[in-house]
């Protein structure tokens, strides 16, 4: 029975991946259309709970009636009938109806419903370009999404459901003491009045607070999970007590708004305690009024009492029920914010699959920055012929990775285009385009896995033996039988730990090798790919890289120039733009830029001083403005 509810939803049903609306209604709808009709259901349910509560507060007051009026020796022969009805609504009926609200809303909307939120916001989230989570904290998105996700679910099911459930209980109530006198309805109206006035005034300013309460929850979350993942940096520096500071201004801001909600929750309730106080004694005054005047029964009163009764025990829940919707409120606008953003790197309608041939790669006239006035990459044109292997050459902020990111398109262009055997990439299909390309980098970051699961990221289908021979070939092999995690788990099996934090800088680089050559991409990009090895792991897996390079397109970046002198070519960049191309030999023969830095090399590490580095560019200013006024002079002449 219960597996049965709970597969009415299924969160993780395929449904096309699609930008939240920015609206708050909107984005509500955005979730709750794929469950609506199991909403609805439920409210239904809700409100027949309701009613039915009713009712039996009905046959309360004329079981009063007939106990006050009845000879006990005929009392059951003569209501025997009316009370088995009495009896099968509230004994069989009524119970029936909440278990069948409760399957369905524990079991099919509570459980399923923010799972799905959660689901269709992290596949969206996972196709958000680079820069979005460059520009934000990890912890704070992931916490974003686990709030919103909740408060998208609290925000439907309060309204559908509790609303629902009160309006009808409410509006019963009203018709049922009207039924027995019009007058004995006033004291309720007047207090739903007072209620709703308490309402309108309290609510807003807990909203208010409530979203100020989020946003400083997302903060103090954030940080203190940015301690967490850079704990080596923090103990390196030496830097706890200032981490002390850091996330205690963040908890401050936190513990503010905690207190001033407290306060206004204290406000709140004593101005409850009050308007329910004066309910019952206006009612119960009311009561005994009419009954003198014989306006009304004994059992009506025992009914107007009972529902004053029940409405004083669920008007603290409703207030705080209504509350909590506006709180979600808060939290889920505080979501949109995040969670709405559109993907800045998207495929064009119709994109088809990329299908590399021969892996040619040509950059025409591109231009491209970081959302900064000046170009990174400024009219940059490159070609790559097939299985030519290249060398990108440059002082830091050259834009020798960006070269990279944008090949990848981590990045879309501003103008120009790149070319895979002579289709734009922009026309195809970004999963296809980076399945294509293989990568390793500087920054080796490793999935929180096992060292076989990070391996086998290359390549999921990959066989175990795949997974060790492409190890040995990186020549991981032999350390990876040494490991051992926290839980006992050993080799291949062990987990690497938060970004890899458990391995050296050079086993890192190690399994991202492997990783890369377990894929077996027919364009290769190596960011410096050795840089955390020291000289003897280099020179033992150089074989493997040439094997890994062999028959491939390759774009190799290295600041210690001795690893990518074999290259077929290099080429040289300052300032965003090629200045120099040729082979070593001729590079070094010609005394230009990488001349100079090859000279400067101390232990094949390449270090510019930062008025060099300004001096570089202010030169290759020089030679864009040459070049630009000798193709005015050229078209000039034409």
């Amino acid at each position: 029975m219960f597996r049965y509810f709970e597969r009415l939803v299924d969160p993780y049903a395929e449904r096309p991946i699609a930008t939240p609306p920015a609206g708050f209604l909107a984005f509500i709808w955005h979730f709750t259309r794929p469950i609506l009709p199991i909403l609805v259901v439920s409210s239904l349910l809700g409100a027949a709970i309701a009613a039915l509560e009713v009712v039996v507060f009905s046959f309360l007051g004329e079981l009063v009636d007939w106990l006050s009026r009845s000879d006990p020796s005929t009392f059951l022969a003569e209501n025997g009938a009316r009370l088995a009805v009495m009896a099968a609504v509230a004994l069989v009926l009524a119970p029936l109806v909440q278990v069948a609200w409760e399957l369905t809303f524990h079991q099919a909307i509570m459980p399923n419903f923010p799972m799905m939120v959660r689901w269709r916001v992290h596949r969206y989230l996972l196709r958000q370009g680079l820069a979005f989570f460059q520009d934000d904290m990890a912890g704070r998105i992931a916490n974003t999404m686990m709030q919103t996700a909740l408060a998208v679910r609290e925000a439907v099911t309060k309204v559908s459901d509790i609303l629902v459930y009160v309006f009808v209980y409410f509006t019963g109530a009203v018709v049922l003491l009207a039924s027995a006198d019009w007058r004995l309805a006033g004291p309720l109206v007047a207090w739903f009045l007072a209620y709703l006035a308490t309402l309108v005034f309290f609510v807003p300013r807990l909203r208010t607070i409530s979203k100020d309460q989020a946003d400083a929850r997302s903060v103090m979350t954030g940080r203190v999970v940015d301690s967490y993942t850079n704990i080596l940096t923090v103990k390196l520096f030496s830097h706890t007590a200032w981490e002390d500071v850091y996330a205690r201004e963040s908890m401050d801001g936190f513990l503010v708004t905690v207190r001033r909600q407290m306060r206004m929750v204290t406000l709140l309730n004593a101005t409850l305690v009050a308007i329910n106080y004066a309910l019952l004694g206006g009612t119960a005054a009311l009561s005994i009024w009419l009954w003198q005047g014989s306006a009304v029964s004994t059992g009506a009163i025992a009914v107007a009492i009972g529902l004053v009764l029940r409405l004083q025990g669920m008007s603290q829940w409703i207030l705080w029920e209504v509350a909590a919707l506006f709180e979600n409120v808060g939290t889920v606008q505080d979501g949109v914010a995040t969670l709405a953003k559109p993907l800045a790197v998207t495929d064009r309608p119709g994109a088809v699959p990329l299908v590399v041939r021969d892996g040619a790669i040509r950059f025409e006239d591109v231009h491209f920055h970081y959302g900064r006035r000046r170009g990174v990459i400024a009219g940059l044109d490159l070609a790559i012929a097939p299985h030519e292997r290249i060398g990108v050459v440059g002082a830091s902020g050259a834009g020798k990775s960006t070269l990279t990111n944008i090949l990848l398109r981590l990045y879309d262009i501003e103008r120009g285009r790149i070319l895979i055997d002579g289709e734009d990439i922009a026309a195809v299909g970004q999963e296809s385009l980076r399945s294509a390309i293989g990568v390793v980098t500087q920054d080796t970051a490793l999935l929180h896995r096992s060292v076989a699961d990070n391996i086998r990221y290359g390549r999921p289908d990959a066989t175990d033996a795949e997974v060790i021979e492409a190890a040995k070939r990186a020549e991981a092999h032999d350390f990876i039988l040494t490991l051992e995690d926290a839980k006992g788990r050993k080799g291949y099996d062990a987990q690497v730990g938060e970004r890899g934090v458990r391995l050296s800088g050079g086993q890192r680089q190690r399994i991202a090798i492997a990783r890369v050559l377990l894929k077996d991409a027919p364009i290769l990009v190596l960011d410096e790919a050795t840089s955390a090895l020291d000289s003897e792991v280099e020179a033992a897996i150089q074989e493997s890289l040439d094997t890994l390079m062999a028959g491939k397109t390759v774009i190799a970046i290295a600041h210690r120039l001795s690893t990518i002198a074999r290259m077929d070519r290099l080429v040289v960049m300052e300032a965003g733009r090629i200045v120099e191309t040729g082979s070593h030999a001729e590079l070094v023969a010609a005394g230009g830029l990488y001349a100079r830095l090859w000279a400067r090399q101390t232990g094949g590490f390449l270090e510019l001083s930062p008025s060099e580095a300004e001096e570089a560019a202010e030169e290759a200013e020089r030679r864009a403005e040459a070049e630009a006024r000798r193709a005015e002079e050229d078209e000039r002449a034409e």
